[in-house]
């Protein structure tokens, strides 16, 4: 087979022969390589997903993320997300999650992103249709479903249901002995405490105990707990503080045995401290990303993807996108000083991840496994 420029166009050619000539154009967007997984690394490979995936060990990637083509969007060429029924293209996605499991490590992660479908006027649940189906199939756990809300959704002028602008983003495991770096996530993002020490911290609980039916006893031991924690906010030795009255707020915990439950009987009230950093929630808002000279119709945010990086590996570790698209994946794993593989079917869409991601600059050098 001849190799022609920087697009070679069977790969399973170069897999079956053993010995080929190595294309030396430089950038590589595409070179003949042989039954190795050291060949995979750091390389956008274009070719078949499920092909090219049987060619990687048991128990060797760290993390894979990918947005697999929704149903039935846009025509993709004969691939996943034509088929002609949900049922059918479920399943091709479940064969493709079968190699994903095969080859992660135990503590690995797998975070899938799906589009969901109307189909005469119903929507077909389609993301949660898939996460039941791999829950049933495979030895996988759930951790999470994150969800992306997206703040720029395409406009529809629908007169008789809402725009959708979300989408989740599924977390799996094999063990529970899973790579989390609780304290990475989102910890530049905003989610640190903006508060200043003003003079409204708990003015709304003054009011509530003033009105509630408190004790006079009662009321002057709130006021003066109250107070105690509103000066321990101010010198940020915690971050936060609720407070639940008697007779105004809802029990805490649903009402079940405890001691806060205890308190709000006994005193008439109780107070919850939140130390540390804000709660990190599964709840993400972010814009579709759009990028100059990319035709890729669905990008999802490169800064979502380099938070789950952060969150589900280390330097080093290997993130794989079996479905790579615009290569975000691929650029946040190096960006990040992880090691990546793209596997990606579409020729153009190979040639612009090759682009984006040569520029990104390199780390320390890598050792093949860690």
């Amino acid at each position: 087979m001849k190799t022609t420029g920087r697009i070679t166009r069977s790969y399973k050619k170069h897999f079956i022969k053993k010995k080929q000539p190595v294309v030396k154009e430089s950038p590589v967007l595409y070179r003949p390589i042989e039954t190795s997984f050291q060949d995979l690394l750091n390389n956008i490979i274009q070719g078949d997903n499920l092909e090219i995936l049987k060619l990687i060990p048991d128990n060797t990637v760290n993390l894979i993320i990918t947005s697999p083509p929704y149903f039935k969007q846009r025509d993709y060429g004969g691939g996943i997300g034509n088929e002609k029924t949900v049922e059918e293209y479920i399943d091709n996605l479940l064969k493709v999650f079968s190699e994903c499991v095969r080859i992660l490590k135990d503590d690995g992660s797998i975070v899938f992103n799906l589009g969901d479908k109307y189909l005469e006027g119903s929507l077909q649940l389609i993301p949660y249709r898939f996460a039941v189906a791999s829950l049933k199939s495979f030895p996988v756990k759930l951790v999470n479903s994150i969800t992306w809300v997206k703040s720029n959704p395409t406009p529809r002028q629908y007169q008789r249901r809402l725009v959708s602008s979300a989408e989740p983003f599924f977390h799996f495991i094999k063990n529970d002995n899973y790579c989390y770096n609780f304290a990475d996530y989102m910890s530049n993002n905003g989610l640190k405490s903006k508060r200043t020490a003003g003079n409204n911290i708990g003015k709304k609980y003054f009011e509530l105990i003033e009105t509630s039916a408190l004790t006079l006893e009662q009321k002057k031991m709130a006021l003066c707990e109250l107070q105690e924690i509103i000066e321990a906010v101010k010198s940020r030795k915690i971050e936060s503080f609720r407070m639940k009255i008697k007779g105004i707020h809802s029990e805490p915990f649903g009402g079940q045995d405890g001691g806060r439950k205890y308190q709000l009987m006994r005193k008439g009230f109780t107070i919850i401290k939140i130390k540390g950093e804000p709660i990190k929630r599964d709840v993400i808002e972010c814009a579709v990303e759009t990028i100059k000279g990319c035709k890729h119709p669905a990008i999802y945010p490169l800064s979502i993807i380099k938070e789950l990086i952060k969150l589900l590996s280390l330097p080093g570790n290997i993130v794989l996108d079996p479905f790579m698209g615009s290569g975000t994946t691929a650029a946040a794993a190096k960006e990040l000083d992880r090691r990546y593989i793209g596997i990606e079917s579409n020729e153009e869409y190979c040639k612009y991840a090759q682009e984006r991601i040569k520029n990104i600059g390199i780390g320390k050098p890598l050792e093949l496994f860690r």
